[in-house]
This record gives C-alpha cells, sequence and structure tokens, in this order.
C-alpha cells in the first residue's frame, strides 16, 4: 500500500492570474501503518510549478497560478506515478485539501478550473480501474510529519527553489 501526499502552495493566494507562482508537491510513503503523525518511509517525492500556459508541453489545464490550481496540479501528478510506477498495490491519497479531493472524485460540482478538474478526473477514474485507490483529508500545519514535507515542497517549488534535504529538513521548515 502506497500513502501519498500532496499539497499546493500560491504566493500572494488573492488576485491571482497566469503568471502568480503556484507550486506543487508530492510525498509517496511505503511501511506506515497510518497512524500517528508519519511513519514508514519515502519511497519518492517530486515537485514542481503550476504550467499556465496552454503551448507548454506540462500544460494540463490550470488557467492561473492559485491555491486550488496547485492543489489540483499536485493531485494529478500523484495519479500520473499512480499510473506509471504505482504498480498495482492500494493507493491512499491524503490531502490537505477537501476541494481537490472532492473535485477530482467529482463529489462536488465544478464551478471553476473546469479543464484543469476534467484532467485530473480522467487519471483518478484510469487509476481508480486498475487498483484500489481512495483518499483521505489530513489537517493543515498540524504537525503530520508526511503533510509537512509535501507543503514544504511545494512552497519551495513556488518559490522557484529546490527543497531542503529531507537529511536536514524538519517538519515545519518553509
Amino acid at each position: 500500500m502506497f500513502h501519498i501526499y500532496v499539497d499546493g502552495s500560491c504566493l500572494g493566494n488573492q488576485n491571482v492570474n497566469f503568471d502568480t507562482p503556484a507550486g506543487w508537491g508530492v510525498v509517496i510513503v511505503t511501511g506506515s501503518n497510518d497512524l500517528g503523525r508519519g511513519n514508514g518511509d519515502i519511497l519518492h517525492e517530486f515537485c514542481g510549478q503550476v504550467v499556465t500556459d496552454p503551448i507548454d508541453f506540462g500544460f494540463i489545464g490550470a488557467e492561473v497560478g492559485s491555491n486550488n490550481t496547485a492543489e489540483l496540479t499536485g493531485f494529478a501528478e500523484a495519479l500520473r506515478w499512480a499510473l506509471t510506477e504505482g504498480g498495482e498495490d492500494e493507493i491512499i491519497i491524503k490531502t490537505d485539501s477537501q476541494y481537490a479531493g472532492n473535485q477530482a472524485t467529482g463529489s462536488w460540482k465544478t464551478k471553476a478550473n473546469r479543464e484543469l478538474v476534467g484532467h485530473v478526473q480522467s487519471l483518478w477514474n484510469e487509476v481508480s480501474k486498475l487498483r484500489a485507490l481512495s483518499w483521505e483529508h489530513v489537517k493543515a500545519h498540524a504537525g503530520h510529519r508526511w503533510n509537512e514535507r509535501a507543503d514544504h515542497l511545494a512552497i519551495r517549488a513556488a518559490n522557484g527553489e529546490k527543497p531542503i534535504s529531507l537529511s536536514f529538513w524538519k517538519p515545519g521548515q518553509r
């Protein structure tokens, strides 16, 4: 079983537009018993910026850089990993964004970010045909080790910075 933590970040999440810096982070954990605040080991982690340019190869539908588009992009990247690297193991995606989880599964009506949400829902449907897939909400900034790590990755990506190496990183460190 894989627990995949995703998070998004947007610098100045007000008056967002196509060039507002936003980033996402993904942390894939194995060996977690899902008790407490983050046991298990990181199998893989990655992050990046939200792409808003339709002619860019990495464009998946985000029209603006915002916290919501960053959360959705992180969710999409986790699902892409599940398709290519996840094998047949059960996957639980953990996010502090109820918006992203409910949009990905189609539980909430899409009012904005329609193209991006459509892309994420398509990935969700594809992955869920191949293996057990679910998502769970985790409380933001509550000290959960892996959620804090995903947050760190997202913030650093939004700032155009490399993440601090896991060997030097401490939860809560931005």
